[in-house]
């Protein structure tokens, strides 16, 4: 009788492994999609934040440049500020197709590897390590 459950014993030992295994498959996913997610947020931050100092940088210049050519720095102001609020407007109408559709793409290949092939083997139904405490 002993070893009729050998194949069932090695059986279940093996299902745990895979199963672990699994558990620490999806971990390292994660932990890769969370750092490269975290990685592309700080650079983003960077680049922002040199953006806007240029920006800020390129304002200024125009402002006294069109406030020396009209003779009033307070209307070369407010045609700066009329061309940044067109530049608001412009990005608004194109938020869908500029910045949506892009960051959906951007993360879908973080989080899904289209490498592994369309296999359904390999993906993991997160449904099922809900916490049962």
């Amino acid at each position: 009788m002993n070893e009729f459950t050998k194949p069932v014993e090695k059986i279940s030992k093996d299902t745990a492994e895979y199963v672990d295994l699994r558990i620490k498959d999806l971990k390292l996913r994660v932990v890769k999609g969370l750092s490269v997610s975290l990685n592309e947020l700080l650079a983003m931050i960077l680049i922002l934040f040199v953006l806007s100092g240029f920006m800020f940088s390129l304002a200024a210049g125009l402002i006294l440049v069109i406030g020396k050519l009209i003779g009033n720095y307070a209307i070369g102001a407010f045609a700066v500020a009329i061309l940044f609020a067109i530049g608001v407007v412009i990005l608004f109408k194109k938020k869908g197709r500029l910045f949506v559709n892009t960051m959906v793409k951007t993360f879908s290949g973080l989080f899904f590897d289209d490498d592994e092939g369309s296999d359904e083997a390999g993906s993991i139904d997160l449904s099922t390590f809900e916490n049962h405490e």
